[in-house]
């Protein structure tokens, strides 16, 4: 976002975050997301070398944050250093630089996505499933087939996904369509890619950065997490 007065900077934030239409409504009209993304423009009306952003995202839509991970990605360009807070794990990916993964309280790791992710290592076979309630078998015929601990296996029964760690690069995808064809387990898609934060953090704490997330309203001393 390239430096503008403050009238502009108002005009523009308002635009961002589709408020423009109800700039001129008294605030207790607004509903409870519109007063998520008013918060949030109002934090961004200054430029100061130092912001701190606590979870900005939770509560928006995929639409609004897109558009403040623009906001941010401007803020930066400008040279403002941003502490981020946040469990969603691609968003961490997208706009930081250095990354401390917090557990229980504790800082667990640090470094750059890049560097987080090699230490995870190999690739990671995803598989989405033509019948998604047989996602337990598919994930029990992987974790045979590659010799990998059960709890490994990153399974998300509301997408009918699952993703495996592995060390035989491309060749996997082949044990990977015996294993599931042998117990007869449909696919509708296969890939093969590098690991994602949300491997690392699993393969760091043994469980998902959004498991148990507390509700914004209530504090959360122990909360787990990412932090840019």
């Amino acid at each position: 976002m390239a430096k503008i007065g403050a009238h502009d900077r108002a005009a523009r934030l308002l635009e961002v975050f589709e408020l423009v239409n109800a700039a001129d409504r008294p605030l207790r009209t607004y509903s409870g997301g519109m007063r998520r993304r008013l918060d949030l423009a109002a934090s961004l009306m200054v430029s100061p070398p130092v912001l701190f952003l606590d979870e900005p995202t939770t509560g928006l839509d995929p639409r609004s944050r897109l558009q403040l991970w623009d906001v941010i990605n401007g803020l930066r360009a400008e040279g403002t250093t941003i502490v981020l807070t946040t469990q969603y794990l691609e968003e961490a990916d997208q706009l930081t630089d250095r990354i401390s993964v917090i557990d229980g309280g504790r800082i667990i790791a640090e470094g750059s996505a890049d560097e987080l992710k090699r230490q995870v290592g190999g690739d990671v076979v995803d598989l989405q499933l033509a019948d998604r309630s047989r996602t337990a078998e598919a994930a029990a015929a992987l974790a045979h087939a590659f010799a990998v601990d059960r709890d490994e296996v990153v399974v998300d029964d509301g997408l009918g996904s699952v993703r495996v760690p592995v060390a035989s690069g491309a060749a996997a995808l082949i044990d990977a369509v015996r294993a599931l064809d042998a117990e007869h387990v449909p696919v509708a898609d296969l890939g093969l890619r590098r690991p994602s934060l949300d491997d690392v953090f699993l393969s760091l704490t043994g469980h998902h950065a959004e498991e148990n997330r507390p509700e914004p309203t209530q504090p959360s001393p122990g909360r787990r997490g990412m932090i840019g």
